[in-house]
């Protein structure tokens, strides 16, 4: 039997996703630019600008906000015409990672609505901050000693050589999503030698071993394959096949197809940025090469590891780890929400699942049995043994082996006070 994505779900979530941008006063004019001090230029601005032009791809509903801001936005650069401080004397991580949204949302922007101006403050970003570091990215740190530092919103860990690092592991190489889009804008060929420099050193990282963040570099796979998207060159999809092929077998998803914040971490959280960015790589790759496995993939990713990312109130937040190595065998919420993050990443998300609707179908045989891992399952479909506080919100209860089991309840749906306690336990 197929499953389709219930297409009224999906507009409940993209509603609920819209209502929380256009609502929250942290996502209006008055706070929706970081202050000065905060340690990640550019990365709220872009992710912000990012999500409202999503949700006008969606429905064409301009969220108020977006023009206004970047009316705003030339007061708050520096005289270099990029945010934060200017620094020749260091590498600040974090401040490319962020720079890397800005382009994102700037182009998105000057695709949908062109103007002389954005495309002024792309290049000046690409030109004065990112140009600059061309030839470091060999240089960047991989002999540290083990961490297990580090909260849902990363922060800066001090100086090794010319870089300033961060707990969130490799950020710096998300920057390859943002200049990705720029070079598809501007085909600006010294910017491809940059871009290249930054893959050819990702990709020789050893990223379990060095515990990298797993969104970031989910993110640079899809800078990867926009890079082939233009290009048509080889080398980008085979390394964002490497990618996607270390995430999945190589201890970067849980088992209900969700993510490990960082490799060789089991014991800390989920991130809906990187579930977002797991299903839109798989889904790519698929139709790059036609290979069901990836349709599957991205589809099972949906149908469980979107169940309990979304909130009640639009937003996304972060989960408990559901691996043989982790301390938890239950699915529940860690952070109810991330709204410095995830909620507006999970815009552009909400976006992608709506524009590719129909490959997301789920495939269900009718018998629940356990698949490889021991996990419970119809087919694509995971079933956990949920509290009693859930089962008023299952889709379906079924008896298996002496237990009630239903679906992954989607998180939704469920009130806040419910979620912080519920828990769903995975039996595997």
């Amino acid at each position: 039997m197929i499953k389709h994505i219930d297409e009224k779900e999906l507009s409940t979530r993209i509603f609920l996703n819209y209502k929380r941008l256009a609502e929250s006063s942290y996502y209006q004019i008055d706070e929706v630019f970081a202050p000065e001090d905060y340690s990640w230029p550019a990365d709220k601005e872009g992710r912000a600008l990012l999500s409202f032009v999503s949700h006008y791809k969606i429905n064409g509903k301009k969220i108020p906000c977006m023009e206004e801001m970047l009316e705003k936005f030339p007061s708050k650069l520096n005289e270099k015409g990029y945010m934060g401080t200017t620094r020749t004397d260091v590498i600040v991580e974090q401040q490319l990672s962020g720079h890397s949204w800005l382009l994102r949302g700037l182009c998105e922007y000057y695709e949908q609505f062109s103007g002389d101006s954005i495309l002024d403050f792309i290049k000046n970003i690409t030109e004065n901050l990112f140009m600059r570091t061309k030839g470091s990215y060999s240089t960047y740190p991989i002999d540290r000693s083990e961490s297990e530092s580090g909260g849902v919103s990363g922060s800066e860990i001090g100086y090794c050589d010319n870089w300033l690092l961060s707990t969130d592991v490799g950020c710096a190489f998300m920057s390859i999503d943002g200049l990705s889009h720029t070079y598809k804008i501007t085909k600006n060929e010294e910017l491809k030698k940059l871009i290249d420099e930054m893959i050819d050193v990702y990709l020789s990282i050893d990223k379990v071993e060095l515990r990298v963040q797993t969104h970031c570099t989910l993110t640079a796979a899809r800078g990867m394959l926009r890079m082939f998207a233009v290009t048509s060159e080889e080398k980008y999809i085979n390394g964002a096949k490497e990618i996607y092929d270390l995430y999945v077998n190589g201890g970067g998803m849980t088992y209900t197809y969700q993510n490990l914040n960082w490799w060789n971490r089991p014991d800390t959280w989920t991130e809906p940025c990187a579930i977002v960015d797991s299903l839109m790589i798989a889904l790519e790759l698929y139709k790059i090469t036609g290979d069901a496995d990836y349709r599957k993939t991205a589809a099972r990713i949906y149908h469980n590891g979107f169940a309990t990312l979304q909130r009640e109130n639009g937003g996304a937040g972060t989960d408990t780890l559901v691996t043989a190595d982790s301390s938890w065998d239950y699915l529940g919420a860690q952070m109810y929400e991330a709204f410095f993050c995830c909620t507006m990443r999970l815009s552009e998300g909400l976006w992608y699942i709506n524009e590719n609707v129909k490959l997301l179908y789920a495939e269900t045989f009718g018998n629940v049995t356990k698949n490889a891992d021991g996990v419970y399952c119809d087919g694509d479909i995971i079933y956990a043994l949920p509290d009693e506080s859930l089962l008023p919100y299952a889709e379906e209860i079924v008896s298996v082996d002496g237990m009630n089991l239903a679906p992954i309840v989607k998180y939704y749906r469920v009130p806040k006070e419910i979620i912080e306690s519920a828990k769903q336990k995975i039996l595997f």
